[in-house]
């Protein structure tokens, strides 16, 4: 069977650019795109079953991957509470949404998309205005902090960065504390291995732990990145280095660089199966 996609759409530019990842990532994988659209009330959707084909058809030839099956679906209800029971429904592996769309439904920020993240089995890419290249995601920062939780991530980094030939680019807080220092030194070590064991090209680099994930957004302009992998701790509230706005701080990062984003393992029953 066909991998699955989904794009939330309300017909912003945005949204435009999420669909453009997702085919572009459909390409590569194999995917079939799904395009969710929500409306308030049953008699709208005829309506928007019409608009939405012909916005979804013109975003399609502006993309560097036209010819990826898409499949269009209008639905009654809420887009914060819907994608992720239409995810389950579809068996979707991976969400593409855009933030920051000022019209449409109810102006997905980077508050608004943490919410939708938290309630979803599927990570999510979050993008903003930025496109993505025909080549997809050629660089790939990975900040790695002292959270166990962070590790969860980096199979999945992998499965896309095997697919996409990506190079990935882990970043690790620099620490004082002796003790600290050498949880720091073996996340290091296990980094390098994960990534070289899988054919992965990786480079590692240590940054300064005070505004660490200033930091983040820093190294991944520096390397010029297509997307930055960060694990979604808000659920739990496992306030780590990064501090309770680290989240939303990266998915509106100001260089506008798609972010990846996952849920821990615990709360999405073991849902993290993409690109396996």
């Amino acid at each position: 069977m066909k991998k699955k996609l989904i794009v939330p759409y309300d017909f912003t530019e945005v949204a435009d650019m999420a669909i453009h990842h997702a085919l572009v990532t459909g390409r590569v994988v194999n995917a079939e795109v799904h395009v969710l659209h929500v409306v308030n009330k049953k008699d709208e959707i005829k309506a928007a079953k019409g608009k939405l084909e012909a916005s979804v058809e013109a975003a399609r030839k502006t993309s560097f991957a036209p010819d990826v099956d898409v499949v269009n679906h209008v639905r009654v209800g809420n887009i914060f509470d819907d994608i992720a029971d239409f995810a389950v429904e579809i068996g979707a592996e991976l969400i593409f949404m855009g933030t920051h769309g000022a019209t449409g439904w109810q102006h997905i920020t980077g508050s608004h998309a943490l919410k939708v993240v938290t309630s979803s089995p599927a990570p999510f890419v979050i993008v903003q205005s930025t496109d993505i290249n025909d080549s997809g995601y050629d660089d790939i920062v990975v900040p790695l902090d002292l959270h166990k939780e962070t590790k969860q991530k980096l199979t999945l980094v992998a499965n896309i960065a095997q697919y996409f030939d990506s190079r990935v680019h882990v970043i690790i807080p620099d620490e004082t504390d002796e003790f600290l220092k050498h949880t720091v030194k073996a996340n290091i070590v296990f980094a390098n291995k994960f990534f070289n064991e899988r054919g992965i090209e990786v480079t590692t680099t240590l940054a300064d732990s005070s505004g660490f994930d200033k930091e983040v957004v820093k190294h991944a302009v520096k390397v010029n990145a297509d997307l930055i992998a960060i694990m979604n701790l808000q659920k739990h509230q496992l306030l780590g280095l990064f501090g309770s706005n680290h989240e939303q701080y990266m998915i509106t990062n100001e260089a506008k660089i798609p972010v990846l984003i996952v849920n821990p393992i615990d709360a999405t029953n073991t849902y993290q199966t993409i690109f396996t």
